[in-house]
């Protein structure tokens, strides 16, 4: 299964992703720098990703705590995300997603 992200300077990064992992997890065992501050506890908004369009309606909607989470950081788009919310399931298989300013 794979998680496809891009990165900062526009490169893409081809990922192994493991079911049941966060997508914040999948990140950091791909080698790839993400802030993360908070290691996954929705306490902070240092995992900030957006969502490619496509892959949206796929996802369950966040829940209270990541919408706070988002409406306190900055460059907030209609497919902002927490990575540390997105639990990664077979059916995410080739997800698409791009680091926000604020997750390096």
């Amino acid at each position: 299964m794979k998680v496809y992200l891009t990165d900062m300077e526009g490169k893409e990064h081809e990922l192994e992703a493991t079911e049941e992992w966060t997508l914040m997890e999948i990140i950091r065992e791909g080698g790839i720098p993400i802030l993360a501050q908070c290691g996954g506890s929705c306490a902070c908004a240092t995992c900030h990703v957006y969502v490619d369009p496509a892959w949206k309606a796929k996802l369950p909607e966040p829940g209270e705590e990541e919408i706070g989470m988002l409406d306190g950081t900055f460059d907030v788009t209609p497919d902002s995300r927490l990575a540390c919310q997105i639990v990664f399931t077979k059916d995410l298989d080739g997800l698409k997603v791009k680091l926000a300013a604020g997750s390096i």
